[in-house]
């Protein structure tokens, strides 16, 4: 293979050698202990929410006035798929999908671009526009989620308790970011009578008024002297329910009367609520946080575990706290999962190059496993890659491939030892006789693993590892086998292998019987060759097709989907009906609600659902596999039975990017009502379809309004 003989340089320089095994051991063990671990690789979520909000404006004016201008402006996205928006009254939320094959690093570029072309676009909008607000923060994932329950305490009380707990995590190193879910917010209300109003000569305008005043935030300037210079602070802004019934109003005459005096001033929660977060049926508020980027996940539940021990039991009886979501615990368990059976192929293929080779062989390609190994876990952390799902699974897949180059190495230099040849030059041939086939086939490998890592789409995004942890594997296997392997069989290869072997044995001898027939039967082969080709592409049309299985995660996903004019009440109800159900089943760990959106994001793959009053969603942890298939089934027929309501979804988690409904069709056109008739068509002709257990729309049923007419000239 040229003039350069790698292989009598590596027996030359046999120290040198020495020096690189130690040093590319000793650093692909370090390596490995480096790399992050996670459940799945990393992958690009490529979509953004747009949301803005026209108060007082109904569903035709609101889509006319926001709706219809910021989908205009949004069509001229660079990488555009497509875009859905939801229209409210009052609201608007736009979906920016970009398509599957912009590459990830122009992602980021492409958010600017939308963030700057709606601000450019913000003056056309009416006055009256809250926002818009933008959203593209959807690959952060919030692996250890904490519920914290209270018995004896109100709301306000717990949340103070939790809100102390976030900062003390925030304050932990690998900490990106903490979410609190579940939370209510409080308000003052004044409740007036307008016969007591009217009595006073107080019209509500001039309690609107006083308590603007009151409350408004002015600066109260500085003061000058001869050192220093001082700030004034005024005070007066309005905290308390009693600060605010303390107002001043002003009645007619110039009588000063309390606000306390002719309304009835309190504090109270939001009504309608915000999102509700339940644990085991109980209310909660709830602690999600999320890793940075670059974290070790196992040692940031180290670090966590350590911190909530000691915050925990500084809680006063009463609260107790609830470790809802464990990603760290799931990771342990797949990277153990795959690293064992990781080990398991190495002792295997380890055992048949004993076997096959014999001892002293077999001793040349063992060591040259762990070489190649710790070059791809160096390969690795150099590229970012972590131990994740697919880069275990490449080097599964990998390592039957991996000591070929070896094992053809070591194979050629002792049947050149059997004829009597040095060990120099036994190695030396080895080079120059297979070198060259052996880079050939290991190219060749790697060319049909490259549509994988080409792919420019988000399963090609998910599956890259995979692609870029054999080609590592591969190529750096055929300079173990030409460097290492040469100056390892130096050492251990007998000077007399051909004492060992008095001629070929049995199973030798069949085989070139066998492959001598097929020479002297050429047309026949070929002839045999072709049909079964034929037949292993004709059977392979009847394997089930499932390019990503389902997770093997215990968790279960209830969704429930009730009427689009449905409360965050009715949808609370639903879900407490779904609490009960699993209250009572054996099968089930835990589980946790979330009301008027869906679950945060806990798991990247996670088909995220937005914040809507008429949605609630499930997450249902079961005991293990066998359970949660047991779980799945009791939920399918109770929730379809007794649950006519709402569309209700009983679903596993996805491996890859999310999906959601597993057949999805989008029907688009100028007139909404076209678009529902003929949506409500494909529907039916979905559901007469065989195998089809479950068809809805995301449009759902039009809900009731009540119009007011003002009489202008009477009001």
């Amino acid at each position: 293979m040229g003039r350069i003989n790698l292989s009598e340089w590596a027996i030359h320089h046999r120290p040198l050698m020495l020096f690189f095994m130690i040093f590319v051991a000793l650093a692909g063990l370090r390596a490995y202990f480096a790399l992050g671990q996670d459940e799945d690789p990393p992958f690009t979520i490529k979509a953004m929410v747009v949301q803005a909000y026209l108060p007082g404006a109904d569903v035709q004016e609101t889509r006319r006035q926001l709706t219809d201008r910021l989908e205009r402006k949004l069509q001229e996205t660079p990488c555009l798929d497509y875009l859905k928006s939801y229209t409210k009254p009052g609201q608007c939320t736009i979906y920016v999908y970009l398509q599957d094959s912009t590459p990830k690093s122009e992602v980021p570029d492409v958010w600017y671009q939308v963030r700057k072309k709606v601000g450019d676009m913000r003056s056309s909008l009416p006055e009256e526009t809250v926002g818009p607000f933008f959203n593209d923060e959807f690959g952060d994932t919030y692996g250890i989620i904490y519920g914290f329950t209270a018995e004896g305490f109100t709301h306000r009380e717990l949340r103070d308790y939790v809100e102390n707990i976030r900062t003390e995590i925030l304050r932990v190193k690998s900490v990106g970011k903490v979410e609190m879910l579940g939370l209510q917010e409080e308000k003052l209300y004044v409740e007036c009578s307008p016969r007591i109003l009217a009595k006073f000569g107080v019209s509500q305008q001039d309690v609107m008024d006083a308590v603007k005043r009151q409350n408004a935030l002015m600066p109260g300037g500085t003061m000058q002297t001869a050192r220093e210079r001082i700030l004034v602070e005024s005070t007066g802004r309005i905290l308390t329910a009693e600060e605010l019934a303390g107002v001043t109003i002003y009645a007619a005459g110039g009588k000063k009367i309390r606000l306390g005096d002719i309304a009835q001033v309190y504090r109270g929660y939001a009504d309608p609520p915000s999102p509700l977060f339940r644990v085991n049926g109980r209310d909660a508020i709830g602690l999600a946080v999320n890793m940075e980027k670059g974290g070790n996940i196992l040692q940031l539940q180290r670090e966590l575990e350590a911190l909530m021990a000691r915050l925990v039991a500084e809680l006063p009886a009463g609260i107790e706290a609830h470790l809802v979501a464990n990603q760290p615990e799931v990771v342990r368990d797949a990277v153990s999962e795959f690293t064992e059976a990781l080990f398991e192929a190495v002792a295997i293929v380890l055992g048949i190059s004993f076997l096959s080779l014999g001892m002293r062989a077999g001793t040349v390609v063992a060591f040259s496993i762990p070489f190649v190994l710790a070059f791809v876990f160096l390969g690795m952390q150099f590229f970012g890659i972590d131990l994740q799902r697919v880069s275990l699974g490449a080097l599964i897949i990998s390592l039957g491939l991996l000591v070929d180059d070896a094992m053809i190495t070591v194979e050629s230099m002792v049947s050149r030892l059997e004829h009597g040849w040095s060990k120099e030059s036994a190695a030396t041939y080895a080079y120059t006789n297979t070198a060259f086939p052996m880079l050939t086939g290991t190219l060749v490998t790697i060319i049909g693993f490259i549509p994988i890592g080409m792919s420019r789409s988000m399963a090609g995004e998910y599956c890259f590892s995979l692609f870029a942890v054999v080609a590592m594997a591969l190529v750096v296997s055929w300079f173990v086998a030409v460097l290492f392997a040469p100056a390892i069989g130096m050492r251990v290869l007998s000077d007399r292998m051909q004492a060992a072997h008095k001629g070929p044995g049995r199973a030798a001898r069949a085989f070139r019987g066998m492959l001598l027939w097929c020479m002297r039967h050429s047309r026949t082969t070929v002839v045999a060759a072709i049909l079964c080709f034929a037949l292993s592409v004709k059977a392979f049309t009847w394997l089930p097709q499932q390019f990503f299985p389902h997770s093997t995660r215990p968790e279960v996903l209830v969704d429930l989907t009730l009427a689009q004019n449905a409360s965050i009440f009715d949808a609370d109800r639903v879900s407490k009906r779904v609490d009960a159900i699993l209250a009572q089943d054996r099968d089930v760990d835990h589980w946790s609600s979330y009301v008027g959106q869906g679950a945060i994001r806990f798991y990247l793959p996670l088909d995220q659902q937005l914040a809507n009053d008429f949605f609630a969603q499930t997450v249902v942890v079961t005991k293990g596999s066998k359970e949660r298939e047991r779980v799945i089934a009791r939920l399918n027929e109770r929730l379809g039975r007794e649950f006519p309501e709402a569309v209700c979804r009983v679903s596993t988690l996805e491996l890859g990017p999310p999906v959601g409904w597993p057949v999805q069709y989008r029907l688009s056109g100028p007139d909404a009502d076209t678009v529902r008739r003929e949506g409500e068509a494909v529907a039916r002709v979905l559901a007469a379809c065989p195998g089809v257990r479950k068809v809805n729309t995301n449009w759902g049923e039009t809900g009731r309004r009540i119009g007011i007419r003002v009489r202008q000239d009477e009001a």
